[in-house]
C-alpha cells in the first residue's frame, strides 16, 4: 500500500528553504508548497484593499476568501492573478511577517495547507510546519544560517530582480523579523523535538539539498512507496 509523505522545511527568513524546498520537491517528485507565499499573498491582498496590517478581523475575512494556488513551476496565483512578483516586494515581506502572527490568518492558511497535503506527497516549508501544521510529518528540518549570511543572501536576491537593497537595512529588518516570530503567541518560530538541524551558513544550494535527501531516504525506507 503506498503512503503520502511530508517533508516539513522550518526555519527562519533567507535560511534558503524556498530554493532548497523547489528543488527537493523536483528531485522526489512531490508537489511543494510555499507556505510563506500564501502569507505574503494575503498581506498583498491587504495592502491593495486599504485593510490594515493590525485589523485582525478583516485580515482573517481576507485569508479565508483568498483563493491561492501554487503552481508546479513556482507561479503564485492570488484570486486567478498571477502575483508572483510582487509579493516579494520587501514591503510585503515585512508584511507577511507582520500578518502571519494573526491568530485567525494562520487558522485559515493553515486548515488550506493541511488540505493540500492530504492529497499528495509534498515538500512544505515555513515557520511552523513540523509543529503545527504537520507535526506528525515523517521527514522535519530546521534549516538555519547565520543573520550575516541570510541577509547577504537576501541582499543577493533582491538586487538580482533589480531591486535596492542596503545590507545594514536588511540585517536589521531580518533580526526584527526573526525576534516577531520566535515570539508570537500562535505558533512561533521554533525547532521541533524530532527536527533534524541542519546549518547551511557554510554550503552551497547543491550541498544543502543532498544533505536534505540523505535525512528524507533515512526517514523513509529510502523513500520506497510513495504515493505522490
Amino acid at each position: 500500500m503506498t503512503k503520502r509523505i511530508i517533508v516539513a522545511i522550518d526555519g527562519p527568513a533567507g535560511a534558503g528553504k524556498s530554493t532548497l524546498a523547489k528543488r527537493v520537491a523536483a528531485r522526489l517528485s512531490f508537489i511543494y508548497i510555499d507556505t510563506g507565499a500564501m502569507y505574503r499573498a494575503v498581506a498583498l491582498w491587504a495592502r491593495r484593499t486599504g485593510v490594515e496590517w493590525n485589523d485582525l478581523q478583516s485580515l482573517e475575512q481576507l485569508a479565508r476568501e483568498a483563493v491561492i494556488r501554487l503552481e508546479h513551476d513556482g507561479r503564485v496565483l492570488l484570486n486567478g492573478e498571477d502575483v508572483s512578483a510582487a509579493i516579494r516586494e520587501p514591503e510585503i515581506s515585512q508584511g507577511a511577517s507582520i500578518v502571519s502572527a494573526v491568530s485567525g490568518v494562520r487558522r485559515a492558511l493553515v486548515a488550506k495547507q493541511q488540505e493540500m497535503g492530504e492529497i499528495h506527497s509534498a515538500v512544505m516549508e515555513g515557520r511552523d510546519i513540523g509543529t503545527v501544521v504537520f507535526p506528525n510529518a515523517e521527514v522535519k528540518v530546521f534549516l538555519d544560517a547565520t543573520p550575516e549570511v541570510r541577509a547577504q543572501r537576501r541582499v543577493a536576491d533582491l538586487q538580482g530582480r533589480g531591486l535596492p537593497a542596503d545590507f545594514d537595512e536588511v540585517l536589521r529588518e531580518m533580526k526584527q523579523r526573526d525576534e516577531r516570530d520566535s515570539t508570537r503567541p500562535d505558533s512561533p518560530l521554533r525547532q521541533a523535538p524530532d527536527a533534524t538541524y541542519l546549518d547551511s551558513s557554510h554550503m552551497d544550494a547543491g550541498q544543502v539539498e543532498e544533505a536534505l535527501l540523505r535525512i528524507v531516504r533515512e526517514r523513509t525506507s529510502n523513500g520506497k512507496e510513495v504515493h505522490r
